[in-house]
Parts: structure tokens; sequence; C-alpha cells
């Protein structure tokens, strides 16, 4: 199992340009199996998870040519369906949380979907009844085999998916999307109350409708889908990847380093910029890039009533759950107090014992709920031994390394690599010290 070798406390200066976004390329990657037509697909980011979903899309005989690093022409024409009830589709598809979103556009096209219980990160519950009841709500059957894990959905036989109103008991991304993947194909016209609108909701959409789809309502919460007989090839390009930007952020602020975060598609952003800045981080948009100067110290700002900060996730436009891991990090080293609220999932703060042992001041307060005491780096995180739990805990642990005195090591560092790509190389470009050991 490999490992990193960390030498901490080092100042960084230099560009970095962020990868392409992974949850929007999980996304895309199975709509390519909405059409049988060429479809090209450029920034794809060079990491485990979606790796792995391009690995099962060519078990599925899915024609895959790869132009250049990044970019890719897949054309679904025929397909190789017996792999879904295949034993090896039951490991591949087990292995990764993305896999789930090939139900919608198989269920669309082929009448049919299988899966197995899918992975990802262990950090809670995460139900997929949203997915199933949009299904069925279209008129699938669904039925779930509990000693396999096993997961069947199935339009009647002679039938298609029915268009129909929904309300979204919760605003899930992928339930969106593998709703949408499902509805675009389906007869009639499928309207969509409470559904996710991420910038990468909104890609999906867009790239949809040049495939020949007609989806309206794309940025808000209400869509409306109606259905097509068939879709066409495009291309499509990815954006940038907003968590990976977070991180680098953070990483600048911690190490009191200058960094300049190429290319970052500022208006797809939201208000992740300005919740860095209500930590006291400085930050400057210089075209399209992020320029965050070396600071000394940064300063928590209270609420207008004079009461501490609180930072919480929710869905868009709110802050995304998956950069809190983040702030928290940050918050470890700042001048003030926060409490950081993770509302989504119930383990993902489980990691704040590791960053207690490296000095920091943090009250777990309950599995969802952290108050995080800053040192104004007047005491330094200390370098110790890591375990990454999940992604963004993994990536939020190296930013502390990184900023810690002396040496640290960072094991289960496959859980940095599902989601960051080559970020050892990329690292040591802007001076950091970090090696991969096997």
């Amino acid at each position: 199992m490999a490992y990193f070798e960390i030498k901490g406390g080092k100042s960084l200066k230099g560009e970095i340009t962020p990868q392409g976004a992974k949850n929007e390329a999980l996304q895309i990657l199975c709509a390519v199996l909405l059409t049988d037509q060429p479809v090209r697909i450029t920034n794809i980011p060079d990491i485990q998870d979606v790796n792995r979903l391009i690995e099962i899309l060519s078990y599925l005989d899915v024609k895959i040519t790869k132009n250049s690093k990044g970019d890719y022409t897949f054309q679904a024409k025929d397909l190789h369906l017996d792999y879904l009830e295949s034993e090896g589709f039951k490991k591949d598809g087990a292995a990764l949380r993305g896999s789930v979103m090939l139900m919608g556009a198989l269920l669309a096209r082929y009448g049919f979907a299988h899966m197995p219980k899918p992975g990802g990160d262990k950090i809670g519950r995460r139900r997929l009844d949203t997915h199933f009841k949009g299904f069925m709500e279209l008129g699938a059957e669904y039925s779930y085999e509990k000693e396999n894990h096993f997961y069947t959905l199935r339009v009647p036989d002679g039938a298609r998916l029915k268009g129909t109103e929904m309300l979204l008991e919760e605003a899930s991304v992928t339930g969106t999307a593998n709703i949408i993947l499902a509805a675009v194909l389906a007869e009639g016209t499928t309207k969509i109350y409470n559904a996710a609108c991420e910038p990468y909701i909104q890609q999906l959409c867009e790239m949809l409708n040049r495939m020949g789809a007609k989806i309206s309502g794309v940025k808000s919460n209400y869509l409306s889908i109606e259905g097509v007989e068939k879709l066409n090839g495009t291309e499509h390009r990815i954006l940038p990847d907003m968590v990976e930007i977070g991180s680098w952020i953070g990483l600048a602020a911690m190490t009191k380093s200058e960094v300049t975060i190429k290319n970052v598609s500022w208006e797809n952003l939201g208000i992740i910029p300005s919740v860095f800045r209500k930590l006291g981080i400085k930050l400057e948009k210089i075209n399209d890039d992020i320029f965050i100067p070396r600071q000394e110290n940064y300063e928590i700002e209270t609420f207008m009533d004079g009461s501490i900060l609180n930072v919480s996730d929710a869905p868009w436009p709110g802050f995304t759950p998956d950069l809190l891991s983040i702030i928290l990090v940050i918050a470890t080293q700042a001048k003030g107090s926060i409490l950081i609220h993770q509302k989504m999932f119930e383990s993902r703060l489980f990691f704040v014992d590791k960053l207690i042992d490296m000095g920091a001041q943090i009250i777990l307060c309950d599995p969802h709920r952290a108050t995080v005491i800053g040192l104004n780096h007047e005491t330094e995180l200390q370098g110790t031994t890591l375990t990454s739990p999940d992604i963004r805990s993994g990536i939020a642990l190296l930013i502390a390394a990184l900023s810690a005195k002396g040496k640290s090591y960072i094991h289960n560092i496959d859980q940095i690599d599902r989601g960051y790509e080559n970020i050892e190389e990329r690292l040591q470009k802007i001076g950091a010290e970090i090696k991969r050991f096997e």
C-alpha cells in the first residue's frame, strides 16, 4: 500500500491548474450510453474513480479512443449488455459511487438496468431512495436482491418510460442526474421540482441539449424535460474541479504561500470565494485566475451581531459539503473560532482526532458539528503518522501535514488518488517536499 512522506512547514510559490471536475466527469461519462453516435469529452481528470468508470464502459464494449491526455471519444453502438449481470460487473460497479448513474442512461435506452450496491467514501449512510423513486415514477419496476445487494430496474415489455411530474424529497445531485438521464428518452414531458442545480448538473443538461434533448429550466431547481426519440453525438469540455480549487486556496493559507490557481471558471464557483474570505483569506480575481498572496495571519469574521461564525453545507447555491474538511483545517491556524456544521454526512468529521493529535484545538460536539479554536500560527501543528479515511479528509490531512513542523506520513493514499490527479508531482512543482513510497 502506497504512502506519502511529507516535510512540512515550508512556504510554497507558483502556479497550479485545477483538473477537470470529478463529479461532473462521472455524470458526463454515463451520458455517452444514451446515443450510438460518437461523443468527444475533453478535460477528463486522470483519477482512479473516473478511470474505473471508463473501464466499465470498455467492458460494455463502448468503443473508446484516447485522442490525447484527458481527451477521449466514446461510441456506445453495439453493447455487451450481458456484462451487467456478470460477477465482474458486481465487483466493478461496487467499487465506486459514480457507477450508480449508469442506471438512468441504461434504463432510458435499453429498458433495463442492473446495479450492485455502489461503493465510494465511508462517510455515513448515502441512500439511493431518490434515484429509485424517480425511476419508478417514470414507470420502471424495481427489485432488490438483499443477499447479493443487487438492484434491478426494468420497463415492462413493449413499454417506454413515461414523463411525469415529481417532487424530489432531497436535492440529490446524483439522483437528479440519474433521473435526467432516464427522462430525456421518455415518452412525454417530465417535470422535476427540487432538482439539484449545481454547475455540474447544468453542464449535463447543456450537453444533452446539444445532443438533441429538450431540457428547460437549466440553472434552476425546476426542470422540464420533453422526451425525444433519440440523441446524437456531441463534444463537451468538463469544468475545472471546484473542490480542488478550494483545496489549493486552503493549502496556500495554511502554508503562508503565494499561489496562483489558473483558469478556475469564476462564474461557476458560487459562494466558495466569499466563504474563504470570511476566514480572513485574501484572494484576488485576475482574469479567470485566483491569486492568493502570502499571509502571515488570517482572522475569522464573526456574524454581524458578534456571534461565532458558523459554516455549514447546503444544496447549491449553498456551500458544497466537499469543502468543509478544508475549511476546518484552515481554521486550526486562523485567529478566532468557528463552528463547522456538516449536515449531509454523519461520519465526515471523524478525522478531526488526527488533527488533534497534531496539536489542533478542536471540540467534536457530535457527528455533525465541530468547534475549532484557531492557533493563529502561534503554535505550529506537529508532524505525525496519519491515515486517509476518504478523499476529502485525505486532502485536508495532506494540507495539515504540509503546514506542520517536521515529517508526516500519510497512509491509505489510494483514497486521495481517487479524487486528485498526480497530486505529489503537481505539489512538487510549487515547492512542496512530498514523496510517494510503495
